[in-house]
């Protein structure tokens, strides 16, 4: 999942983003509200979690003009605030979730499994993800207009990336979904990345180093 993280602790900040990008979530970490906005506004991200307190705008007002703006991004606040009041003030602005600091990473990435739960992955047939069309009752993949000839074991590798767009999938993720490790093949996640990329566009399917792969989101 794509994750957009806001906290202007510098030292919390990164290692949350190196702890995310380890789970498998790419994340971009901003420090504040407008260069948030300017990201939102440029790319699609299926998560934010928005420190309250920070420079010049708050998480606050960053979480009012994400719901105004009316993005699908789900949102956790993270805040050293942890009276009851202050949960409530954040839920009731819009937030799916609250975590207070300090917490443990482990705690983190609960809370998002179960916002994600909530949120609930791609559920018609027909699957829209940037300019890709995916059929997944008939099996079928098309870029605008024009359909994509893809083998079996290459559809059922889109179909995995394609399920959760944005977020990262390691090879062993990708081998159990799509079942290619029946093959007994050790590359055939790279052979059939390698193909789709050159079917479906090389910007497509981005490689996140040391961690998989994702789906961009883009037009």
């Amino acid at each position: 999942m794509k994750t957009l993280l806001v906290e202007d602790d510098v030292p919390l900040g990164s290692s949350l983003q190196e702890a995310l990008t380890k789970g498998g979530y790419a994340t971009t970490w901003v420090q504040r509200a407008p260069d948030a906005r300017r990201f939102l506004r440029a790319q699609d991200f299926g998560l934010a979690l928005l420190d309250i307190v920070l420079p010049g705008e708050s998480g606050l007002d960053l979480l009012g003009w994400i719901r105004a703006q009316r993005l699908p991004t789900q949102v956790i606040m993270l805040t050293a605030r942890d009276a009851v009041s202050d949960r409530v003030q954040g839920l009731d602005a819009g937030a799916d979730d609250y975590l207070a600091k300090p917490f443990a990473v482990e705690e983190l990435f609960s809370r998002i499994r179960a916002v994600t739960r909530r949120a609930g992955p791609q559920r018609s047939a027909q699957w829209r993800v940037g300019s890709l069309t995916i059929d997944t009752a008939a099996r079928r993949a098309c870029r605008g207009a024009n359909e994509i000839a893809l083998s079996q074991r290459e559809f059922d590798v889109l179909l995995v990336l394609a399920s959760e767009p944005g977020k990262v999938f390691t090879r062993k993720q990708i081998e159990r979904a799509s079942r290619i490790c029946e093959s007994g093949d050790s590359n055939a996640v790279d052979v059939h990345i390698h193909n789709l990329r050159r079917k479906l566009g090389s910007e497509c399917i981005e490689t996140v180093r040391g961690v998989g792969y994702l789906l961009e989101n883009k037009p």
